[in-house]
């Protein structure tokens, strides 16, 4: 599993954090949302990043921690 955050712009309702897989939703005074949460590879990843483009949202940036043992 690898830790995940992905920054978008705007405001993302918390209540789509189930269906982007459990993912933390939090607000910047930025007009942005981070996103944090793990996957399980990189599939689950790219899943992810097209639930994002469905939805219609800008994606600003994808940072991917260390392998969790």
């Amino acid at each position: 599993m690898r830790q995940v955050e992905i920054r978008i712009e705007g405001r993302l309702d918390e209540n789509w954090a189930e269906w982007l897989g459990e993912f933390a939703i939090r607000h910047t005074g930025q007009n942005e949302t981070i996103l944090t949460g793990l996957v399980k590879d990189q599939a689950a990843l790219y899943g992810l990043i097209a639930k994002l483009r469905d939805l219609g949202v800008r994606l600003i940036a994808v940072s991917i921690g260390e392998q969790a043992t």
